[in-house]
């Protein structure tokens, strides 16, 4: 009692001590992690332009209050980001070109503004009405924070289109690019030649090492620029029933065919339970028993598994099939109802008139001359029922036409009712007219399902507590044992399969075969992780899954072993280039051919737009050298997409000058046009940009 009392009486003393023994940990924790020593007062910058993490924080939470569906948290905050770069981007440009924006712009894109220029409380007449705007948030200052937000950005959004129309009217097509559009089409060069090309050579006669690709890479740095990055190989151990979990859920779809006696521990007798044959209520029977509940609807045979489809339809009412897999469910079903003719299947050519519902008419025409037309067709059609998929597709006036008018399948109450009751009242093989706000259908009845009603009792396989704690136990063993041994021999060792290694970047969330994952990502990027580092995730719905950091690729440029496969082409094409140029020496293209082993062939007419020589393909640079060397000369050595190339022209025929050239400036305007919209993605790839956001366990 003593003790106890000393306890009692030191209680506040004991609770301070646990306490502050915590909060140590704690702030031990952070400093241990970065997180009070070094972690960044803003969520990145551009251009030397802080973005403030608390102005982010809140974007990015109301972003997410927004509600937009299927966007994860990750989604968002990437979202906001591109949104913040971007406008950080072009409020510099801005305050370079000394754009404002006046009352007058942030007005227009107030009325643009649906929650503003439609409210009907700031219009008169139906028109948006700025004095009644300005005296609403006069008389409603606390409302006037919402305004001045609105404000500004209406003022960023007015300053975007100016900046937006400057950069427009600065992307232009000149005569002098229509002159030489003109002329790439029509001047003509013919020529003789010898080819040698790259293939006569073996690519494994050339070794590209990884210094060449890095020096490649160093030549052409934007190219091969990469952010920094992490690859993890990967374990997936599936939470997944076991066959034993297989034969269970069959056995209990199994156990409700017939009756059953069960103890009632309520009476302490036993009762008999009536099963799913002799069900008095069959509808209540499924409801207490099935993991999805009764549906009522008629299926067609081509919405049932092609396997058990026809089976079901041999089955008569009242009589039970299965049980039966059906996905991840274990199944049993009755027949309770049978419906003729419940899905439909026609063609139709549809001839439409002035006023009626369709657009994009082949023809204008009256709604008398359409019906002439329709009669004339039906007339064809029922002559010559083979003809049908010729006739729609010549003739109809909906996108139908281009499937011989065939419509599919479709329910009762479907199509419009004149069409659901012709085909719904009529024989397959009919062929009949009628008239809708469409216009007037021929239409052919080529198909009718019948349809079943089905009281289906599904049971889930699911993984069985015994099963899942099986499954967990063997992931944490292969945690443990890859950290002291070899990833790969470990897992093989325990009949477990190695994922293909994943690359992520510091705000990825997508992992490999297991979705979305940004726990594994934020961990592959933590300071205290290293290269060799093994860790267990366990994944809701799916299982564990045991991660291991393969490599950390710092941000610069591009791993030598992902740029390879591009560069190594590049570069042997290069080395079998000067190889194939040494050999084709000589002062005629006769005795070029001879020392390189090949023949003196000739290209007729062609252009610059059209550089197709003949045995060797699309060679721009060789047709463009040929109109540069002069009529007879043998040129140097050419190396072309496709091999080495000399040329001699023997043939330049020069296209008549043109006054103008609009129609070839017309020609070049739409590819301008897209110009504009690659201003920011061209700003961005020359600023620089610091990203704090995965510091913030982002």
């Amino acid at each position: 009692m003593a003790v106890l009392q000393k306890i009692r009486q030191r209680s506040l003393l004991l609770i301070l001590v646990i306490g502050l023994s915590l909060l140590a940990f704690i702030v031990q924790d952070l400093y241990n992690k970065g997180g009070f020593n070094d972690l960044p007062k803003n969520i990145g910058t551009v251009n030397g332009q802080d973005i403030a993490f608390e102005d982010f924080r809140v974007k990015v939470s109301n972003l997410e209050k927004s509600g937009q569906q299927g966007m994860t948290p990750t989604q968002a905050v990437n979202r906001v980001w591109d949104q913040e770069v971007a406008i950080a981007l072009v409020t510099a440009e801005f305050e370079k070109l000394g754009i404002r924006a006046t009352e007058k712009h942030i007005m227009e894109v107030f009325k643009n503004d649906q929650s503003i220029g439609q409210n009907p409380m700031f219009q008169t007449n139906g028109a948006f009405d700025l004095a009644k705007f300005k005296e609403y948030f006069k008389s409603n200052p606390e409302q006037a924070e919402f305004v001045k937000q609105k404000e500004k950005d209406a003022e960023l959004n007015a300053k975007y289109m100016v900046y937006n129309t400057l950069v427009k009217a600065g992307m232009y097509t000149t005569d002098a690019e229509g002159k030489f559009k003109y002329e790439a089409e029509a001047n003509k060069v013919n020529f003789d030649y010898v080819a040698v090309l790259y293939s006569t050579l073996k690519d494994t006669d050339f070794k590209i090492t990884d210094a060449e690709i890095t020096e490649y890479m160093k030549k052409n740095e934007k190219k091969f620029k990469a952010e920094e990055s992490r690859e993890i190989e990967y374990v997936l151990i599936e939470d997944k029933a076991s066959p034993e979990d297989e034969a269970e859920a069959k056995s209990a779809i199994n156990a409700l065919l017939d009756q059953r006696v069960v103890y009632n521990q309520a009476t302490g007798k036993n009762d008999t339970l009536p099963g799913f044959k002799g069900a008095a209520n069959t509808i209540e029977f499924v409801n207490e028993n099935s993991d999805v509940p009764y549906d009522s609807t008629y299926v067609a045979k081509k919405d049932l598994p092609a396997e058990i489809a026809d089976p079901f339809f041999a089955t008569a009412i009242g009589e039970i099939y299965g049980p039966y897999m059906k996905g991840n469910m274990y199944c049993i079903s009755k027949v309770m109802g049978r419906k003729a003719g419940a899905n439909a299947k026609a063609s139709h050519i549809l001839i439409s008139y002035e006023g009626t519902q369709v657009p994009n008419k082949k023809e204008k025409r009256t709604k008398e001359q359409a019906k002439a037309k329709a009669e004339q067709l039906l007339a064809q059609a029922k002559a010559n029922p083979g003809n049908f998929f010729m006739l729609a597709m010549m003739n109809s006036d909906d996108s139908s036409a281009q499937q011989g008018g065939d419509l599919g399948y479709f329910a009762p109450g479907q199509m419009v009712k004149p069409f659901n009751d012709y085909v719904f009242n009529s024989p397959v093989g009919s062929i009949g007219l009628v008239e809708t706000d469409f216009g007037f259908h021929v239409i052919n009845v080529t198909e009718k399902q019948d349809a079943i009603r089905l009281a289906t009792i599904a049971r889930k396989i699911e993984p069985s507590e015994a099963t899942s704690d099986k499954l967990y136990t063997k992931a944490v063993k292969f945690e443990m044992d890859v950290n002291e041994k070899d990833f790969e021999k470990t897992a093989k060792a325990a009949n477990l399969t190695v994922n293909p290694s994943v690359k992520v970047k510091a705000m990825d969330e997508s992992f490999g075969s297991v979705g979305n994952q940004r726990q594994v990502v934020r961990w592959a990027f933590e300071k205290e992780t290293n290269v060799g580092d093994v860790k267990r995730f366990e994944v809701v719905n799916l299982g564990n899954v045991i991660v291991k950091l393969k490599k950390i690729n710092e941000k610069g440029l591009m791993p030598v072993a992902d740029a390879r496969p591009s560069v190594e082409y590049i570069l042997i094409k290069k080395k079998k280039a000067e190889k194939l140029k040494a050999k084709m020496k000589g002062s005629s293209l006769e005795a070029i051919a001879t020392a390189a082993a090949s023949t003196v062939q000739q290209a007729v007419d062609l252009t610059l737009e059209n550089p197709n020589i003949p045995n060797a393909g699309f060679e721009r640079q060789v047709v463009g050298t040929a109109f540069a060397t002069g009529i007879n000369k043998v040129s140097a050595p050419i190396e072309g997409s496709a091999g080495v190339f000399v040329v001699k022209p023997t043939v330049i025929t020069k296209a008549p000058a043109l006054k103008d050239h609009k129609e070839y400036v017309a020609k070049l305007k739409p590819q301008a046009a897209g110009y504009a919209g690659r201003a920011i993605g061209a700003l961005k790839e020359e600023a620089k940009i610091d990203d704090n956001r995965a510091r913030f366990n982002y």
